[in-house]
């Protein structure tokens, strides 16, 4: 079940957006807010799985709110809801999960809920046995019953492991190019050779029985949450083992994923700084 906070200012917009929320099953509870500051504040307080966002909002706008709501719960989807298509880049630019036209429409939202859902994580209390282990601290590996996946390609294996660390939100094509490669041009070529990655990762995959994990979708291509346990997910979950397996090294091989260990140090710094202040 989903918690589901919808943030717009159009008052009729936000009414619709509910209004659809009260169909769909899987939502349980959903909040309305008419501006950022406004949704802010309660988030502080509780949990959202989902969070439906207009992008042309009073003060704050859609795109720097749902940065803001990252800062506070890294695991919340975000879908936008907007009457503007210009926006999809930069909705896509902080991994969105989904990018819906005014007005929303039954359903297109079903879609997207759907989608957040497949992408959802679940708890780990509420997880069977780890049959796929993702395993981020120190080096990058993929397990199965135990047993490492042997990658023939090495940018296959770095592909995997960047979508990990996207946490099921999807990315273009162009994005993975540019993350695996660090180049900025991507042609003709660039396209193929992604291609040949791509196609290496989905062989390697479905040879070791998990490609469930692995999802390609006209809009992008991400991993499958719930499909495999992963100890930088439970961590963020705050599952005492994963914090206390943590020794500050996360995917040492690549570069850019300098940016999640440091957010993860920040996370183990700041229980031992209140420790401190406590004392």
């Amino acid at each position: 079940m989903l918690r589901v906070v919808c943030v717009d200012d159009e008052r009729a917009a936000l009414k619709n957006v509910l209004a659809l929320c009260a169909r769909i099953p899987e939502i349980s509870d959903a909040q309305g807010f008419a501006g950022a500051e406004e949704a802010l504040a309660w988030l502080r307080g509780h949990s959202c799985d989902l969070a439906l966002l207009d992008i042309c909002l009073p003060g704050m706008d859609g795109i720097a709110l749902a940065k803001k709501i990252r800062e506070l719960q890294p695991e919340t989807g975000i879908v936008f809801v907007t009457g503007y298509a210009r926006y999809a880049v930069d909705a896509w630019a902080i991994h969105a999960c989904g990018y819906v036209m005014k007005p929303a429409t039954p359903e297109r939202l079903r879609e997207e809920v759907a989608h957040a859902l497949s992408l959802r994580a679940p708890r780990e209390e509420d997880r069977p046995a780890a049959h796929i282990q993702v395993k981020t601290f120190g080096s990058f590996d993929v397990l199965v019953d135990g047993e490492p996946v042997r990658f023939r390609r090495a940018k296959a294996k770095e592909l995997l492991a960047y979508l990990v660390e996207r946490q099921g939100r999807e990315i273009t094509r162009e994005e993975a190019y540019r993350a695996l490669w660090e180049k900025e041009t991507y042609d003709r070529p660039a396209q193929k050779q992604l291609d040949v990655i791509l196609r290496s990762l989905r062989e390697t995959l479905t040879e070791y029985g998990i490609g469930e994990m692995f999802s390609m979708r006209r809009g992008g291509i991400s991993v499958v949450p719930g499909t495999f346990s992963c100890d930088m997910y439970r961590f963020l979950l705050g599952d005492a083992s994963a914090v206390g397996a943590y020794r500050g090294e996360y995917m040492t091989a690549y570069s850019w994923a300098s940016l999640q260990e440091a957010f993860l140090e920040r996370k183990v710094e700041n229980p031992k700084q209140r420790m401190n202040n406590e004392e």
